[in-house]
């Protein structure tokens, strides 16, 4: 069956199809010895294709693995001068890493040979998310925190796409967030943190789609596993994280009808007490027999023997309706 180039040679592990179309641009494919284009397809059954004279070979066994890059480990296949992640893995085939970490950041990186897989988990369309833990040197408030995750301008001219960066926790003058984005521009998250005055310390790359980095030590590796490996494939960005489900508590139910066999007694303290008798009313004082209100005590009877007080008696007027003249002292002779 005839296929395009470009996707027979992300499948015999040569990289994705984006890097693929590159090595057919530059003219380093041949099928049946001649230049292939753009677009050109070949049937491996039929034709012979090479890349730099080096004929394909035969497809292997798709293999998908997760490693923990350490630090000042160069994220490629190939480097004769320092040391790659391919060269933690003595494995034979070809493996190639999805997705670059920079040379001084550490964390999560897929190796396969699954050209199909390396495409949907770099290009730019899918959007896959990629989580981060990043350590900085200064504790960031709450207006940092928000420019980040609006997109900041870099000095390249380029603007950063909105993401999700969380306060974690405090690390001696510094502090740890976490940043989740669905780009990955080289050195995109040191950039960011240097303009916003926030110094980063250490990245460590914790998640890429539904992938995570688990329990894995730096330059430690396993096999995916088969629903892992289903999950990225199935194009979801983010991870599927199952929570418990919560069961509802069970409504109480009241007996309402009493000639219900399942009806519950009633508590004791519940229950009247039969031989409780209601408080007498007090008694107050009624009408006699003749229909009067009952005679008033001693200390409600008015004094009849008190009289009222006297008066003070001041002068009056004389006749003439003038009040009498106070004497006057006469003087005294000399």
């Amino acid at each position: 069956m005839q296929e395009r180039l470009q996707k027979l040679l992300a499948q015999a592990g040569y990289g994705s199809r984006r890097a693929c179309e590159e090595f057919i641009i530059a003219g380093r494919v041949r099928v049946n010895g001649e230049v292939a284009e753009l677009g050109q397809k070949a049937d491996l059954s039929i034709d012979k294709v090479t890349l730099d004279g080096k004929a394909l070979p035969k497809l292997e066994a798709l293999t998908y693995i997760a490693l923990y890059k350490p630090r000042n480990v160069i994220s490629a296949s190939e480097d004769q001068e320092r040391q790659t992640v391919r060269d933690l893995i003595p494995l034979d085939g070809h493996l190639y890493p999805v997705g670059r970490l920079d040379f001084d950041s550490e964390g999560l990186i897929l190796m396969t040979n699954d050209g199909d897989l390396t495409n949907k988990l770099t290009h730019p369309r899918y959007g896959h998310e990629k989580e981060y833990r990043v350590l900085l040197a200064r504790r960031p408030d709450e207006e940092q925190l928000a420019t980040w995750r609006r997109g900041v301008m870099l000095e390249e001219g380029y603007q950063t796409q909105p993401c999700d960066v969380r306060f974690v926790s405090t690390s001696g003058k510094g502090a740890w967030v976490r940043v989740v984005m669905g780009e990955g521009r080289k050195r995109q998250i040191r950039e960011t943190g240097r303009l916003l005055g926030l110094p980063v310390v250490k990245i460590i790359r914790m998640r890429i789609g539904s992938l995570r980095l688990g329990n894995l030590k730096p330059k430690e590796w396993r096999y995916l596993t088969e629903e892992e490996v289903t999950e990225l494939k199935g194009g979801s960005s983010a991870a599927k994280v199952s929570y418990p489900t919560r069961k509802p508590a069970a409504k109480r139910v009241w007996n309402r009808n009493k000639a219900d066999s399942g009806a519950t007694e009633k508590k004791p303290w519940l229950k009247k007490d039969e031989g409780r008798k209601p408080t007498a009313k007090k008694s107050w004082p009624k009408k006699d027999e003749t229909g009067r209100p009952p005679a008033k005590r001693d200390w409600q009877k008015k004094d009849e023997t008190r009289k009222a007080p006297v008066k003070k008696s001041w002068p009056k007027k004389d006749g003439a309706g003038s009040p009498p003249k106070p004497e006057r002292n006469k003087p005294r002779r000399k």
